[in-house]
């Protein structure tokens, strides 16, 4: 399946969930707060902007935002928000797409760079970032930590999330470093829906030599936006990269 078909015109009007998930107040509040920490009086590139659910808050906090989109529709729901004037767009891939002049911050947010099914893709997504930069620039990325520890034996399925109305769970193709999350959503009659996305799952210590290779250095990881400390029982990273070169 690819990238394309997955975010069609279907998951672009399904996207949006004001006040809700990973629009909740309590999620998108310490995202913004913290990337426009980061960009200071910069400008920002957020790679995979989708419909803008980061980058249209973050513009009204009076930082300058671009984005590379390489969804059609995602970026048709984001112009119903604001116009190219507001935030350009650039049509293209995170990993080879460039957008024009030099910016403070790059970022990919909730677990975006994982759409890149290969890890040769994945470097040169850091590449990509390293290009767009300034000298000293940071690139952030949220990312979740794959949870193979809560495979059985004999088992390539692990359950995420499940609560009413819907079951998340991830399937593993740990030789390929593959994973195939399953979103089901029902409600009291016998339907069901069913969407899936594929994704190449990363470790962080193969995400910090991804940023060697780009030349990054890693500055700071935490469990989260808010800066809680990071263990061996989180479940993702917001991992900041500084540009060395």
């Amino acid at each position: 399946m690819q990238q394309e078909e997955i975010w069609d015109v279907d998951a672009a009007q399904r996207y949006d969930t004001p006040d809700a998930g990973m629009f909740a107040p309590e999620v998108l509040g310490p995202t913004v707060d913290r990337l426009a920490e980061l960009a200071g009086d910069g400008r920002a590139l957020e790679f995979a902007i989708g419909t803008g659910r980061v980058a249209v808050p973050l513009a009204e906090r009076g930082v300058p935002v671009t984005g590379i989109e390489l969804s059609g529709p995602m970026i048709e729901r984001l112009r119903e928000k604001v116009d190219e004037a507001a935030i350009p767009v650039v049509v293209g891939d995170m990993a080879t797409a460039t957008a024009p002049g030099e910016y403070t911050l790059v970022y990919l947010v909730y677990n975006t760079i994982s759409n890149l099914l290969t890890q040769a893709e994945q470097v040169e997504c850091f590449r990509n970032a390293a290009r767009h930069l300034a000298p000293g620039g940071r690139f952030v990325i949220e990312l979740w930590v794959p949870e193979l520890r809560k495979l059985p034996p004999g088992s390539e399925a692990v359950v995420w999330r499940s609560e009413p109305g819907y079951i998340g769970l991830d399937t593993y193709d740990v030789l390929r470093q593959q994973v195939v999350s399953h979103h089901v959503r029902f409600d009291d009659t016998k339907q069901a829906r069913l969407t899936r996305s594929p994704h190449r799952y990363i470790w962080p210590a193969e995400l910090d030599l991804m940023a060697q290779l780009g030349g990054f250095a890693l500055e700071s990881r935490h469990a989260d936006w808010t800066g809680t400390e990071f263990t061996a029982d989180c479940r993702s990273h917001v991992s900041v990269y500084r540009l060395e070169k």
